[in-house]
């Protein structure tokens, strides 16, 4: 089994995000990532950040539901 590779966690940002966009009968999409919120940042403006640029790549979405959303600590 090989390595997996690493970066530094300050170039993957402090926190990994996981999204889930569904429009019902049509499509789904999973998207993951890492951010950095700026300094005051609720989770709910994370959440709207990160939505905002996913749509951006993909304007079908943008009226799609919520499935799933979790944002935690980029450390272990």
């Amino acid at each position: 089994m090989s390595s997996p590779q690493t970066t530094t966690a300050a170039a993957q940002g402090s926190h990994h995000w996981v999204l889930t966009l569904e429009l019902p009968g049509r499509s789904a999409m999973t998207q993951y990532g890492t951010y950095t919120p700026p300094a005051g940042t609720t989770r709910y403006d994370a959440f709207q950040a990160i939505r905002q640029h996913l749509t951006a790549d993909h304007p079908e979405m943008a009226r799609a539901n919520t499935m799933f959303f979790a944002l935690e600590p980029n450390q272990l």
